[in-house]
């Protein structure tokens, strides 16, 4: 994977150097950046040292090592990619995706916090990643979209809080874009991971 890396007197300058320079913009990649002091022992000077990692090569290393986790499972996988604001989606396509998904989602959970926790060790930062097999995911997402609506109502109507399940953050925030504009309530999540959860309050 290429990384750009750049010196200058500040981290603004650097950052729009690069862009001109790659014809890129700050919405492609993602950077980590460090102050180092140059110069004799009367002449210092800061200098903020940036690396860049563009999102589309970052996306390219996901699925490049998923595939090489999967098939040492025994999986025949194909993949489908794409960005979409600050996420990036893998949608996988197995010979078997009931072992890909689990219990409940649970090793699909589990590939997708392997995944994370891989780029992080790699390259320090730590993109919004969602990983899929098929549409399950999308289906979850529809069934929590209802889950959320329903309760909501019973909120709205009886103006007492409702303390949903305990959810990953992914889920979390599907139920809080959900009721966004839903009239008479609002959301907030409590408690500390992994026993975190949504509660709907009337407003």
């Amino acid at each position: 994977m290429e990384i750009i890396t750049k010196e200058g007197k500040d981290l603004e300058t650097v950052l729009e150097s690069i862009c001109e320079e790659n014809n890129i913009t700050k919405e492609d990649f993602y950077y980590r950046y460090s102050d180092k002091k140059t110069g004799g022992l009367f002449t210092k000077s800061n200098v903020v040292e940036v690396s860049v990692y563009l999102k589309t090569e970052i996306l390219q290393f996901i699925k490049e090592y998923l595939e090489e986790l999967l098939t040492n499972m025994g999986l025949t996988v194909n993949f489908e990619t794409k960005l979409r604001e600050d996420t990036m989606y893998v949608k996988i396509y197995s010979n078997n995706n009931p072992v890909l998904i689990g219990k409940g989602g649970n090793t699909l959970k589990s590939l997708e916090n392997i995944v994370k926790q891989k780029i992080n060790t790699e390259f320090n930062i730590r993109p919004y990643i969602c990983l899929d097999v098929e549409n399950y995911r999308e289906k979850q997402q529809k069934r929590l979209e209802h889950l959320a609506k329903s309760v909501a109502k019973d909120v709205a109507r009886t103006k007492v809080e409702a303390h949903l399940e305990n959810m990953n953050a992914y889920d979390r925030r599907i139920i809080h874009n959900a009721l966004t504009n839903f009239k008479g309530v609002t959301t907030c999540s409590e408690g500390e991971e992994p026993n975190r959860h949504v509660v709907i309050k009337p407003e």
